[in-house]
């Protein structure tokens, strides 16, 4: 039962997502995908957005946080 337990929480693991080295928020895998939570201001724009991938979810923080900058 425990390694069900550990699988589980190797799969629900967040994944950091960072721009220009700074990270601005992280994914985690749910039924639909992957949803991002922001945890810094300019990315805030997308905070609970559903993606299909990882690496989605990069590219529009990347958008969101270089139209923050403009």
């Amino acid at each position: 039962m425990l390694e069900n337990n550990l699988n589980r929480a190797e799969r629900l693991r967040p994944i950091v997502i960072e721009v220009g080295g700074e990270p601005q928020g992280v994914v985690v895998q749910d039924a639909e995908g992957y949803r991002f939570l922001a945890v810094k201001l300019p990315a805030f724009a997308i905070d609970g957005q559903r993606f299909a991938n990882v690496e989605l979810a990069h590219s529009a923080v990347r958008d969101a946080v270089l139209a923050s900058e403009a």
